[in-house]
């Protein structure tokens, strides 16, 4: 069993943790006002390459959830962290919707629409991707041969089934190319779970991440040594609970039991 006072941070994925679709899943409103009645920190932690922070909060206050903008992280947001900070004097190529170009314009990160002049190529979801789009992610890539992908999904959870996401384009531009991807911003690697301490100021041990899929939110768990709660109300059942190497440290049916005994501790 979990309390609120076992953490001093609780880190949650959006789509299939909190909502699926215009859906707030069960217990969402009641597990956070839990944490905050606790004095702990929150953060919501997605990889939707197609939203700001401001898309974030927005998103969640249509729900009712009170959240500040400095609670919110997603890979747009991330990717103009990566550039201010790794690669200050890149000019990008951006396959990608007005998220992507939203978060890196608010740090001064300059981008280009011509293949030619990009020192890097930075691909995420574009549902309007054509194959002129490729055809230049291609010329660019192999321009600049530097490909920074927003994040690792190969599809996305929505009503009635599934979206292709990043990693579906983001491999055929690899392909085409011939050129490797040379970095992932989002979960479950290093960037995402490093500019998450950074911003909670809080040891790793501390946090617990909750989220609905093994191969990016438990993965990222294990990869930064936080603890980690997978939810079955989005991309994993009991079933891949089973088969999968990933491990959690707990699991529970919906957020309605992460404060109760339902929350089971997993044993590996």
């Amino acid at each position: 069993m979990i309390s609120p006072n076992d953490y001093e941070a609780y880190c949650f994925d959006l789509d299939g943790t909190i909502y699926i679709g215009d859906q707030l899943l069960p217990g969402v409103k009641e597990t956070l006002s839990a944490i905050r009645s606790s004095g702990k920190k929150v953060l919501f932690i997605t990889n939707s390459p197609t939203m700001t922070r401001k898309d974030g909060k927005e998103r969640l206050e249509q729900f009712g959830i009170e959240v500040s903008m400095e609670e919110v992280i997603t890979t747009p947001y991330l990717a103009a962290i990566y550039f201010a900070e790794i690669a200050r004097d890149a000019t990008v190529f951006i396959i990608g919707e007005q998220a992507i170009r939203e978060e890196l314009d608010n740090l001064s990160i300059r981008r280009t629409d011509n293949p030619a002049k990009a020192t890097h190529v930075l691909a995420g979801l574009d549902r309007s991707f054509t194959y002129k789009d490729l055809q230049q992610a291609v010329d660019a890539v192999r321009h600049c041969g530097k490909l920074i992908v927003t994040n690792p999904d190969p599809n996305c959870p929505v009503p009635g089934g599934v979206i292709p996401d990043t990693m579906s384009l983001a491999k055929a531009i690899e392909v085409a190319s011939e050129r490797k991807i040379d970095k992932v911003l989002g979960k479950p690697f290093d960037t995402y779970g490093d500019i998450m301490i950074e911003l909670l100021g809080v040891m790793p041990e501390k946090i617990l991440v909750i989220g609905d899929r093994l191969e990016t939110d438990i993965q990222l768990g294990i990869t930064k040594q936080f603890t980690t709660c997978l939810v079955l109300t989005g991309g994993a059942d009991e079933s891949d609970l089973i088969s999968s190497s990933i491990k959690p440290d707990y699991v529970v049916k919906n957020l309605e039991g992460l404060f109760e005994s339902k929350s089971k501790k997993i044993s590996v």
